[in-house]
């Protein structure tokens, strides 16, 4: 998501450092973060590193970890069934000057492919098209807040205080969709329990074909904008996102040795280095001195 009328809302905190740290983690020294927020959750979802965690802040395209995770656990979800790409879709992007998947008018497309068109290359038409196949009501503007509403729905249920929802891939017209470094971590860590979401995030590129309306086939190939992945040994995912206000963000995630921690990094424009810092923290490691960023295409989507 490129766009976004975003404000940021402060609850202020202080850089902090859990006294839970492992001796691994103690072992290295406390990374200096550019980013203005940050966390680092180990797999018991404890903070090992915090950094104004609780700060309320725009998200812009990491929303989508939120839309991902509504939809492969919305009950007998069936990821094979099929959709048909309207025009409004790619009006929306092109009004919005949005990150896409490039759907084409009258592709069909299945909801395992617009899952992966929402999480690779960030589109907005893919996560559009999600929302409106899995909200209520009898126009597609009802069925998109009915979609917002599960997402807020789903915040509530994971007992987040600093996340609200007003789009369903981060371009917010109204300023009100903001989360805060821990709570974005906690919906990564629940969306990461479900092996579909799993299995998306960690592609770094998709390859899919899709029966256009004259009954041909199309081929469409998707990069994932999350550079961490193939540069940071371990890395797992998870999501990018860039906002006018929000400034660059990244979600993310790694295993190594039978430890995975999950980290957020908000509005930091090194937020490339300040993951690998954040994960080297946790590891015990000095892989962020030596990374190269695995480059994209070009044309690929950037976000």
């Amino acid at each position: 998501m490129r766009k976004a009328a975003v404000v940021a809302l402060s609850t202020g905190a202080l850089l902090t450092l859990s006294p839970l740290a492992t001796p691994a983690q103690a072992a290295v020294p406390v990374p200096p973060i550019a980013s203005k927020g940050a966390v680092l959750l180990n797999s018991s979802g404890t903070a090992v590193y915090t950094k104004t965690p609780d700060t309320r802040r725009q998200m812009a395209s990491t929303t989508k970890i939120m839309t991902a995770a509504v939809v492969v656990t919305t009950k007998g979800i069936n990821l094979n069934h099929v959709v048909t790409v309207k025009q409004a879709y790619r009006d929306y992007v092109v009004k919005n000057g949005a990150s896409t998947a490039d759907l084409k008018t009258g592709d069909k497309v299945t909801v395992r492919q617009l899952l992966y068109g929402t999480m690779l290359p960030s589109g907005c038409d893919a996560s559009y098209a999600l929302a409106e196949l899995l909200g209520k009501g009898t126009t597609p503007a009802a069925r998109v807040k009915s979609f917002i509403g599960k997402m807020n729905a789903k915040a509530t249920q994971l007992g987040l205080k600093n996340t609200k929802f007003d789009s369903f891939d981060g371009i917010s017209a109204a300023g009100q969709n903001y989360t805060s470094p821990r709570d974005l971590a906690k919906i990564t860590q629940y969306a990461m329990t479900n092996v579909n979401f799993r299995t998306v995030v960690a592609a770094p590129k998709y390859v899919t074909t899709a029966t256009t309306s004259k009954g041909t086939k199309r081929t469409y190939t998707w990069y994932n904008t999350n550079q961490l992945l193939g540069s940071y040994k371990g890395a797992i995912g998870i999501k990018t996102g860039t906002g006018t206000t929000a400034g660059p963000c990244l979600v993310f995630a790694a295993t190594r040795n039978g430890k995975t921690f999950v980290g957020v990094t908000l509005n930091g424009a090194a937020r490339y280095t300040d993951a690998a810092k954040l994960l080297d923290f946790g590891f015990g490691s000095t892989t962020a001195k030596t990374m190269q960023l695995r480059s994209l295409p070009a044309g690929a989507e950037q976000d």
